[in-house]
């Protein structure tokens, strides 16, 4: 009887030992793809080296949904390597207003470099109604959309979910303003000035 016993022991500890291991595995979210699963000495190690930051989502056992980091015991680590991404009503939104208007403006440029191009307001109305110089406008917003997208990358924000966006402008705005909890105002008088181009076309 002892001897059962005895070989009985080893084998619960095990069994309670790979249950703490499976608790203490940790995933990780990082460019829309789920990662792990890692130890927390690894999370730590991704915190130091900036993998993941302030709005880095985390699961692991036990937890009923994904977690924003900052909002597990992993904190204590967060603070030490760099402070929380500015808020959304702190973001400088000064870029990403002129990008709004950027169908008008770019418009405005096309007219202007036709001209000079012709020389002749006829010829320049005929050429921007063609479309020969659209590029400027595409130009125009898509390097803002780039502008926006460092500058928020500058001010602490995790821009990972959108930037891939940066080259379609309507989904980077809606993206952009989702991310920052910010009202759609932006993305919306982009549509309304698109579409002013397109019905005036």
């Amino acid at each position: 009887m002892l001897t059962e016993n005895h070989g009985k022991e080893p084998s619960k500890g095990i069994t309670m030992e790979n249950s703490t291991i499976e608790n203490d595995i940790w995933f990780y979210e990082q460019n829309g793809e789920r990662k792990g699963g890692v130890t927390e000495t690894d999370l730590i190690t991704l915190i130091k080296n900036g993998t993941l930051r302030h709005g880095s989502s985390v699961w692991k056992k036990g937890f009923p949904d994904w977690t924003n980091i900052e909002d597990t015991q992993l904190r204590e680590h967060l603070d030490d390597t760099t402070p929380p991404p500015l808020t959304g009503a702190k973001v400088n939104n000064t870029v990403v207003w002129i990008l709004a208007f950027a169908p008008l403006i770019g418009l405005t440029l096309e007219y202007f470099v036709a001209y000079l191009v012709h020389s002749s307001e006829y010829r320049a109305e005929r050429a921007v109604a063609n479309e020969h110089f659209i590029y400027i406008t595409l130009i125009l917003n898509i390097a803002l959309s780039f502008l926006d997208e460092k500058k928020l990358k500058k001010s602490g924000t995790d821009t990972s979910t959108f930037s891939g966006w940066v080259w379609l402008v309507p989904v980077y705005l809606y993206q952009r303003a989702q991310t920052l909890k910010q009202n759609l105002a932006y993305f919306i008088v982009w549509i309304v000035c698109f579409l002013l181009i397109v019905i005036g076309a």
